[in-house]
């Protein structure tokens, strides 16, 4: 298969995954709020085994953002703070320290998403209190999830990803 083709349809198969768990989460009433457990943001791993997955969850943030009908600008810096976590993983892909990988989008995200519920939301709770919060829950999504997903994925890596 032509390598653009292959990189285009594994970056829109992982923004369709995105999606389709945002909305999973977002019907269990997990996906939104103080604290977010999304489990879309396990897939923030990826980027560990593809570049395509850098594009993807941004895509796929963006439109589940857009879909489950966010502010505009929780699409805007919400969707920002999935591409900037999503280049740190992918940064880090090579570090050969397996732990690290998800910290660039629980960094990104405690940081960007409390502001995001302060002014795009109304949320008035203390700025530091909304980073714990929104840090917790991405230690649960990319921490934890995201870990779990990576050690499923890794014996699979060569057969989903040609370029790992």
């Amino acid at each position: 298969m032509n390598k653009t083709t292959a990189y285009l349809t594994r970056a829109a198969v992982i923004a369709a995954l995105y999606v389709v768990l945002t909305y999973l989460a977002n019907a269990l009433g997990l996906a939104s709020g103080v604290i977010q457990v999304r489990f879309s943001e396990a897939l923030t791993i990826l980027p560990a085994f593809t570049g395509a997955a850098v594009p993807g969850l941004f895509v796929g943030c963006l439109l589940a953002n857009l879909l489950t009908g966010a502010a505009i600008w929780d699409v805007i810096f919400g969707s920002l703070a999935t591409l900037i976590g999503a280049v740190g993983t992918y940064w880090l892909r090579k570090s050969g320290r397996v732990w690290t990988l998800p910290l660039p989008p629980i960094i990104a995200n405690a940081v960007i998403v409390p502001l995001v519920l302060r002014y795009a939301y109304g949320v008035e709770d203390a700025i530091w209190f909304l980073v714990l919060t929104v840090g917790a829950g991405e230690i649960i999504s990319c921490g934890i999830l995201g870990i779990l997903l990576y050690f499923a994925v890794k014996p699979h890596r060569a057969m989903l990803f040609e370029e790992a």
